[in-house]
Order: structure tokens, then sequence, then C-alpha cells
């Protein structure tokens, strides 16, 4: 009873912060309550705004690291950092679409640009994943988050991971229909452009990813080690409620979770050892995926460089129950992985074998982004400096 007591304090306390507090253009507002060791953290959206028709770009959840929710190192699981940063943006973004009258809709994710993991989070510390809208076009939004470790005994905090996200708000009268988005309040004016650059860019990308997604996953029979073939894996998943919206669509941070798994599992194949996820290339959700499902997920390694493992990830989805829909591909992405000895140092990985030609031709195009990575990693060090 005193749990529950706290809880609706808590949720009060939330709810007089949001009617007073008007939104800033500084940033976004963090938990106000500090935890105590052993104290229980509840999961929470805080909105930081006013009630008016001008809603909040802000937002933050908070929530603490659970035994479940690690790896087999004991760290937390990439693919739930990713599944709490896909929250945090879902929640911000169908809020700000449904900030004015009209038709209800809901935010369903379209594309995650890359998203850097900096540094690991571990079982016991709390994560506060914040979220803000940062540019909106006529039928998408951007949404920046940043996540947050905070150790509760010493109360040290560090920054975990960055990403960019884009939503659209689909009907909830038909969720095929796309609808117009409110526009937001710039403080700049330089603000819209950069971000319309942004919107334009990844547009681009996005259509080329599709247009070069025919490749399927296919099983070899007794393959050689360090080959493509050896480590390449697969997942097949029936999409049930639980991985479901209210209105029968997948989560995007669902399946960015089972991509994330599937992407290890290719990497430990490989290297034999204990592997975690470093960054994650675009994720592009090329369709929805539907209550009912059947969803296949299906990794290959594609690049190695001498401390690196890039994997290509590739979600088909078979909608079992419709006699009328056949098989597509429903998203892509590329993760990259590294290899960490029992004390959590960097390990050699065994280099790639490829051995058809299209086995050659992707180790030449992911060997192109990882030299394109490092020169900006290198480039931003230097302005820094």
């Amino acid at each position: 009873m005193r749990l529950l007591t706290r809880a609706l304090c808590l949720c009060e306390l939330g709810r007089q912060a949001t009617s007073r507090r008007p939104v800033t253009a500084q940033g976004c507002l963090g938990p106000r309550n500090s935890k105590r060791p052993g104290q229980r953290c509840w999961a929470s959206i805080k909105a930081v705004g006013t009630r008016s028709a001008l809603l909040s770009k802000f937002g933050v959840i908070t929530r603490i690291m659970r035994p479940d929710d690690a790896n087999v190192a004991g760290n937390v699981h990439g693919g739930t950092v990713l599944k709490m940063i896909e929250e945090a943006g879902a929640i911000i973004s169908t809020r700000h679409c449904n900030s004015q009258n009209g038709e209800r809709c809901v935010a369903a994710l379209a594309r995650v640009e890359r998203t850097d993991f900096l540094s690991p989070m571990c079982i016991g510390e709390v994560a506060h994943v914040s979220a803000e809208i940062t540019y909106t076009s006529k039928h998408s939004v951007e949404v920046q988050v940043n996540v947050m470790s905070e150790n509760i005994l010493t109360g040290t905090k560090k920054l975990t991971n960055k990403a960019t996200l884009w939503y659209v708000p689909l009907s909830l009268k038909n969720v095929d229909k796309v609808l117009e988005v409110p526009p937001v309040v710039y403080s700049r004016q330089e603000q819209e452009e950069e971000g319309r650059k942004r919107y334009e860019a990844q547009k681009l990308e996005r259509m080329e990813t599709k247009w070069r997604n025919g490749d399927i996953v296919q099983p070899v029979l007794n393959p050689e080690p360090n080959t493509v073939s050896y480590s390449q894996s697969s997942l097949i998943h029936l999409v049930g409620p639980s991985d479901c919206t209210l209105h029968g669509f997948v989560h995007g941070g669902v399946t960015m979770k089972l991509m994330d798994e599937v992407a290890g599992i290719v990497a430990a194949r490989h290297c034999k050892t204990n592997i975690v996820t470093a960054s994650v290339d675009a994720i592009n959700f090329h369709d929805k995926i539907r209550k009912g499902c059947v969803i296949t997920i299906s990794g290959r390694m594609t690049f190695t460089s001498n401390k690196s493992m890039e994997i290509e990830v590739l979600v088909d989805a078979d909608p079992v129950v419709n006699n009328f829909v056949k098989r597509y591909r429903a998203a892509s992405a590329f993760f990259t992985f590294v290899s960490l000895s029992p004390e959590g140092k960097s390990l050699p990985v065994p280099q790639l074998v490829p051995e058809t030609e299209d086995e050659k031709k992707r180790f030449e195009e992911g060997k192109g982004r990882y030299l394109q990575m490092k020169a900006k990693r290198q480039g931003q060090a230097e302005t820094q400096a």
C-alpha cells in the first residue's frame, strides 16, 4: 500500500510540474526525485510544457536496469537500449502529432539514423532516456534521443547513447493513411534549414536502401570457418499481441531488439568471444508488420576490420493469415560489433573470408562505410582539439 501511495504521489508531482512549467528551448528536464539504494524505479514519461496548443517538444523516460535486461557478459543488452530509445521517441511523436484538433493518430517509426554505443550500461543503474523533437516536415517528425546512465549508489552519470529517429503519423481509423504533422516553432531560422537538409538526406538514403532490398540469406551446408555462411543466422518469430501497439502493428523497438539479438549471434559465431554492440547504422523500416505475421530476421557478416565486425540484418514479414499479401521486406540495417576479453578489453577480430562475387562486393561496400566513419571520427576529434 505504501508503494502504491508513493507511485500516485509521483504521478501527481509530474502532473503539477507539467501544468506549471513553460516550454523552454534550453533542453529537457530530467527526473527530480533521487533514487536511494534498493528503491524501485517506476518507468515514467514526463512532459515539459503548458496545456496550450503548443505541446511540449521534450520528454524523459526513466527505468532501472534489471537482471533480465542483461546480455551474457552482464551488461545491459544493446537491444534493450534500442527499445527504450524507440519508446521515448514514439511517445513524444504521438503526443506532438495529436496536439491539434483533427484526426487522431499514432506515430510509427520509419527510420533510425546511426546510433553509437558510447559506454556500457550496467545492471542496477538507472537509464534516463531524454527525447526532443528537432524538426517536422509535412508528414514526418525528427526526434533526437540521448541516453544517460546513473549509478544510484554514487550519483555518477554518463552519456551512453545518442540517436536520431524519424516517425510518421498513421491514422487510427486507417493505419495505411499518413496524416500531416503539426509544425514546431524554431528558436532560430538556421534550425529549420538544417533540419530540412537532414530530412532530404535521410529520405534519399531510405529510398536507395529500399531499391536494393531484394537479397535473401540462403543457408549453406558445411561452411568453412570465417566465411559469411559459417556465421550467418536467422530467427523466426510469430508476432503476437504483446509485440504490437493497440492498433495491431509491431512496435519499432521490438523489431530493433530482435535485430540486435540476431546480429549478436552472428558476431559471436564468427569470433567465439564475448561481443557487444558498438554502433548501429541507419535502420530503415520499409513497411509495417502486423499482428499474426511470421517474421524472419536474418543476419550475415559483410565486413571485418582489425577490431570490429559489420553485420547486415534483414527483416522479412510473411502474412500467413492473409493469402492475398506476399512475403515482403519490412526492415534492414547494419550493426557493428566489437570483441572483448573477459577483462573488457578490445580483441582482434578474425578476418572475414568472402567467397562469392556478391560477398566480395558487400565486403568492399562495408569497407567504404568503415573508412568513411573513421575519417568522420578523426575530423571530429581534430575539431574538438
